[in-house]
């Protein structure tokens, strides 16, 4: 029997959080590589070219899969989508565990990245069936800060660990947590509110259609009729491309050689990074709600975040207490990404939200597929021969020449931002 009463906020925030520990997990496996650049170099004899290819499998099948994902959202529910994710995510961490060449541990971070990316579209989907819409650009930030927690697991804590256990030993671990949460969300996870009894907050289609070829074709061309679908898609690759290329993979080697860090002192400077990033989404995110408008602090936080790469990248040797302060402003002007999912969402039809929901996030991950292996081709490039225990080490030019990638990219991002047409957070009917 169904209550007259919408679901406590207190039950949302249980079932979301369930959700949103399968976003902790995918965020943790994604940045994972970053802390074991040398071991991973060492078993399987890459140079910076193959490391970047090898975690950026990763991101190959995390994009591919945004858009079938945010369809099947749509029509399948986020129940099934998120308990089957995390259970295949688990397999792809055991393949990738027990890799005895290079092509066996590709293999399994394509399946890990493949597998996950229906966590952040399945957890706007809960978002939008559990919050009141008010709540949707906030709770969307929130959803980032479990993100980062996973990505900050993935630093440090990571690092400490594999002092006491091998790396592989390590991911098996993180296997084994996949397992349970899939088996979490299977048993508590419900796609609507009325399933637990309570009065549903928006209207929806009550016997969906089954997908077809032509019906996805279709879906997804509606969702292009509309201005700020292409733009919006484009311009968060900019943020978390630069982030987690920094802090997913090629921030702790530069930060070691060149500011003559041990691998966890790195590991910590990047977690900076992420946590800033962690609460900044929910504060923008939130803030924007209130303003009623999206643009302007989305410009903001991208102007903030060009000058502080700019300043990483170009000046050489800044005071360990100063580089925590630009990290931390990087971090906290890159939450304005999260704006783009409500402003995506209010672009579009509500039928087409999950649809919208998928595009963005597979431009989210544009900017890490192409940034991690292309920073690492132009350090090979400029590699002057220099090794450390077998491991090639990068001078601080070849460094400058691959992050002016990110730099270029981002001031990219800026100018399609200008485009875009502002919201004002009302819904598009």
């Amino acid at each position: 029997m169904t209550s007259k009463e919408t679901p406590p906020l207190k039950v949302a925030w249980v079932v979301w959080g369930l959700g949103a520990l399968l976003y902790l997990m995918a965020f943790f496996q994604r940045v994972v590589p970053a802390v074991m650049t040398e071991e991973l170099m060492t078993d399987f004899q890459i140079s910076a070219s193959g490391l970047g290819n090898l975690s950026a499998f990763y991101f190959y099948s995390y994009v591919a899969m945004q858009i079938p994902t945010g369809i099947i959202a749509d029509t399948w529910g986020p129940r099934r989508l998120l308990a089957l994710g995390s259970f295949v995510a688990g397999l792809g961490a055991l393949m990738f565990a027990a890799a005895p060449t290079l092509m066996w541990a590709s293999a399994g971070r394509f399946l890990i990245g493949g597998s996950v990316a229906v966590a952040f579209v399945g957890l706007l989907a809960i978002t939008a069936n559990w919050f009141p819409a008010r709540y949707y650009a906030f709770v969307s930030g929130i959803a980032l800060c479990f993100g980062i927690i996973g990505a900050v697991f993935a630093g440090t804590p990571l690092r400490l660990l594999m002092g006491i256990i091998s790396w592989r030993s390590a991911i098996v671990l993180s296997a084994v947590i996949m397992f349970a949460i899939s088996i979490s969300i299977w048993i508590f996870v419900r796609d609507y509110p009325h399933e637990k009894g309570y009065k549903d907050l928006i209207e929806y289609d009550k016997n969906p259609k089954q997908n077809s070829f032509h019906q996805i074709r279709v879906g997804i061309r509606d969702v292009f009729k509309y201005r700020n679908t292409l733009l919006l898609a484009a311009i968060p690759s900019g943020m978390a491309g630069c982030n987690l290329a920094f802090a997913g993979l090629w921030g702790v080697p530069f930060l070691v050689t060149h500011y003559q860090m041990t691998t966890t002192e790195a590991a910590t400077l990047s977690s900076v990074l992420l946590v800033s990033w962690a609460v900044g989404g929910p504060i923008l995110g939130g803030l924007s709600d209130r303003l009623g408008r999206r643009k302007p602090l989305y410009i903001g936080g991208y102007l903030l975040v060009l000058a502080c790469w700019i300043c990483i990248v170009f000046i050489n040797d800044i005071p360990t207490p100063l580089l925590v302060g630009v990290l931390i402003l990087l971090g906290f002007s890159s939450g304005a990404m999260m704006i783009g999912f409500a402003f995506a969402k209010e672009s579009v039809p509500l039928h087409l939200s999950g649809t919208v929901s998928g595009i963005i996030n597979m431009g989210v991950m544009i900017g890490p597929t192409v940034l991690q292996p292309s920073i690492g081709w132009v350090l090979d490039k400029n590699w002057l021969g220099t090794t450390a225990r077998g491991i090639r080490i990068y001078s601080l030019e070849a460094y400058q020449t691959g992050f002016s990638l990110m730099i270029a990219w981002v001031a990219v991002a800026l100018c399609l931002l200008f485009l875009t047409r502002e919201t004002h957070c009302r819904q598009v009917t």
